[in-house]
């Protein structure tokens, strides 16, 4: 590959936002060129976002407004603002690739009427509503080696599932996995709202986020079999939303089929994240949340919460920025999945 991927972002929220801002932060940043955004709200707010972020601080460089683009590090990024895929001269954007991270089409039908406008590839920034939906669902460090440039349509999962499948698939490989059950801690979403309000069919995210910790329903099992297909049947799952801003963990409660003490797990677990540098770490630090707010690996174990019994029961407790780590696995991916095509061309 001699060129950089050409690359548009459909959808200009918190995942949108953070992989512009994690492409310029990124050693990859050579890699990609930004071409376009689309997003419905008005450019001087997108500007302003861009600039400022609650969660992730100021911009790292320059953001301009120009006439119906951004200009950012000196570099213009065409702007549009539809929610019609259909009513964009993506012929004008010359696209290798979209990142779809409106979270708004999740079936194969709906991310064709961007396919259909000369966006030759789309990458999705949530899970495809089934396997069939996409033409694959890639984890980065378990199943990108699986992408042969063919691919039209692909998903970069979740969060939590980038989170929890590089570790079950370790513990998988190195003790067997009989049965799994997983809780996540998850920061609130933009999904829920700050007071009471009618807007939702699930009735408990009708309250308020930031008064109450909140059970949500979760689809974690099923993408975790859908990358892991082993531990089909063997894991189950369930969703708690807390009240912070960003930073979530997993609890993981697992029977393996040997037993293992603490230490030698922890040192398995140790070991084993220093042979994945950037995408997992390990640290035995009396942590709290904040402390991994922009941090970029997938996960972190937090080996002061291993804990062992008998019978080959192990809880394992994982942080992950559910933001930051994300956004920069989508980009892993974009970067592994281009280079797989461009290099066709």
């Amino acid at each position: 590959m001699n060129r950089p991927i050409r690359i548009g972002i459909n959808g200009y929220g918190r995942i949108g936002r953070c992989l512009v801002r994690a492409l310029y932060e990124s050693p990859l940043k050579d890699r990609f060129q930004l071409v376009g955004i689309n997003e419905p709200s008005d450019l001087s707010t997108m500007a302003y976002l861009t600039k400022f972020d609650s969660t992730h601080g100021i911009f790292p460089g320059d953001v301009q407004e120009g006439e119906n683009c951004l200009i950012i590090n000196g570099e213009t990024v065409h702007v549009d603002h539809t929610t019609d895929p259909e009513e964009i001269d993506w012929d004008h954007w010359q696209l290798d690739m979209l990142l779809e991270c409106s979270g708004k089409y999740s079936h194969r039908h709906e991310l064709e009427r961007f396919t259909a406008q000369a966006c030759p590839k789309v990458l999705v920034s949530h899970p495809a509503s089934s396997a069939q939906d996409v033409d694959r669902t890639i984890v980065y460090g378990i199943n990108q080696d699986e992408l042969t440039g063919q691919e039209i349509l692909v998903s970069n999962a979740s969060c939590t599932t980038n989170a929890v499948v590089p570790i079950l698939a370790l513990l998988n490989q190195e003790y067997g996995i009989e049965h799994a059950f997983l809780t996540t801690l998850h920061s609130v979403m933009n999904d829920q709202p700050l007071i009471d309000g009618y807007h939702h069919s699930d009735l408990r995210r009708t309250r308020s986020a930031m008064q109450s910790i909140v059970p949500v329903a979760t689809g974690l099992a099923q993408g975790i079999e859908r990358l892991l297909p082993e531990l089909t049947r063997k894991v189950q799952a369930k969703a708690i939303r807390v009240p912070i801003v960003n930073v979530s963990a997993i609890d993981l409660m697992l029977t393996l089929k040997q037993d293992v003490d603490t230490k030698g797990l922890n040192t398995f677990l140790r070991l084993a994240a220093s042979q994945r540098p950037g995408l997992l770490a390990y640290s035995d630090n009396p942590h709290a949340s904040i402390d991994f707010n922009h941090n970029s690996h997938s996960a972190i174990i937090d080996g002061s919460q291993t804990h062992t019994n008998s019978g080959g029961f192990v809880n394992v407790f994982i942080w992950f920025d559910n933001e930051w780590g994300f956004a920069n696995r989508m980009l892993d991916v974009a970067a592994a999945w281009g280079e797989k095509f461009l290099s066709d061309q």
